[in-house]
């Protein structure tokens, strides 16, 4: 892995930063520093402009363009882009029904006759939308094969209240679909036969999973 010349685009992980570094004229600096500082550096400097542009986004429209399991959403898709959660179809779907699955148990509950953080104690109602969020959006991403773990934490987002209104829902899966064009374009130009939606499960992109 410290050797730049072994690197075929086609292998999984973080070893597309080395191409990418190719194609930019800086593989210089894997003869100057250790590869896997260089990948961190790649990874840091990826996971920051993704969340300061949404974030400068999130300011300017008074939006939640910035929720927590967008974090780990950036990490997949920088991290080991090819594998098979971190494809576009993963992402957005898998997003996608964490959210729905989240609003339908924040709503079957009555989570919401509260606001998020007014009751001091056990609150049941909001224990049991969790619990059915989280067991529904399991059960839909096995059922339609979309995997993607980050929406685990999206749907709990949503059916504990902490945001819950239909219009802030629909910005979440805009900056996914962000957070994914990003991902694309970066890891494109990298030189990674990254997916325009579906990636296929093979032996190579599976390492991270």
């Amino acid at each position: 892995m410290g050797n730049p010349d072994s690197f075929r685009p086609e292998h999984a992980g973080t070893d597309h930063v080395l191409s990418l570094l190719r194609r930019a004229r800086l593989d210089w600096l894997l003869r100057h520093f250790p590869p896997r500082l260089v990948r961190s550096v790649y990874v840091f400097i990826n996971g920051f402009v993704t969340i300061a542009v949404l974030a400068l986004l999130a300011l300017v429209s008074r939006n939640p363009f910035v929720f927590p399991s967008l974090g780990p959403t950036a990490y997949l898709l920088f991290f080991s882009p090819l594998a098979k959660a971190s494809s576009p179809r993963n992402t957005i779907l898998g997003h996608a029904v964490g959210l729905i699955c989240g609003y339908a148990a924040f709503l079957v509950t009555g989570a919401g006759a509260l606001p998020y953080g007014a009751h001091a104690a056990v609150y049941w109602p909001r224990i049991l939308a969790a619990a059915l969020s989280l067991s529904a959006t399991g059960a839909f991403m096995v059922l339609l094969e979309i995997s993607h773990p980050p929406a685990g934490a999206t749907t709990l987002i949503v059916s504990l209240g902490i945001i819950s209104k239909p219009g802030e829902l629909v910005i979440i899966e805009v900056a996914v679909f962000l957070l994914v064009a990003q991902a694309l374009l970066i890891n494109r130009l990298a030189g990674l036969p990254y997916p325009f939606w579906n990636a296929a499960a093979t032996e190579s992109n599976q390492g991270s999973e």
